[in-house]
């Protein structure tokens, strides 16, 4: 997006110790951001002893949240306290999943934990849906992957957290993507007419529904 996390005075987490976010302007994206850094990895240790540790992103976003029409929570793959804190804060769930068979192995076996999760912490968190990746529709193993990752999700609707949720349009693998990041850009302005936009305009327009 433009801007150098390292360099950057506030980040999300100052804002997760003193509950105050300070998003800044991102010229390449149209759209404020607050970024993170190496120190992130410092937050579940500070906030361990905490009141309401679990509620310090929610806490924050209040006072921000009715200044814009959307605000999306990049989650690190994992459920310790700042993944609760996501889940705590969130209306909707996106779930990105790798067309690996490890990858949506290991997904699948998260998915449980993580709604068990949800339903102590946020049971109003709705699941969207999956969002395939880096899928290569040459590979069998892609394919297969992605069949499983369908018929999972299939086999969830009868759970209130998941029913209405759908696995998205996978989006391809291209080297594109990485170019597009070492140039400082969303991959709609370094390559307008890129065939991988199509299922990210399809994802961005099931967020703007919901809204």
């Amino acid at each position: 997006m433009g801007v150098s996390p390292s360099e950057v005075e506030s980040t999300i987490y100052q804002g997760l110790l003193s509950k105050e976010l300070k998003p800044i302007a991102s010229e390449n994206a149209e759209c404020d951001l607050i970024p993170s850094n190496i120190y992130l990895a410092q937050a579940e240790l500070k906030l361990s002893s905490e009141l309401r540790r679990e509620y310090r992103l929610a806490d924050a976003l209040s006072k921000i949240r009715d200044s814009y029409d959307a605000i999306l929570i990049d989650c690190p793959p994992s459920l310790g306290l700042l993944s609760i804190n996501c889940l705590v804060a969130a209306d909707y769930l996106l779930i990105p999943i790798q067309t690996e068979y490890k990858s949506v192995e290991a997904t699948i076996n998260l998915l449980q934990t993580a709604y068990e999760i949800a339903q102590e912490v946020n049971p109003s968190l709705s699941v969207m849906g999956a969002i395939p990746t880096m899928h290569d529709e040459r590979i069998s193993q892609s394919k297969r992957a992605l069949q499983t990752i369908r018929e999972v999700f299939q086999s969830l609707q009868s759970n209130p957290s998941f029913k209405g949720s759908i696995v998205f349009p996978p989006i391809p693998r291209r080297t594109d993507f990485a170019n597009a990041t070492a140039a400082h850009l969303p991959l709609a302005k370094y390559s307008p007419r890129h065939s991988a936009l199509a299922p990210i305009k399809t994802i961005a327009k099931a967020i703007r529904d919901v809204l």
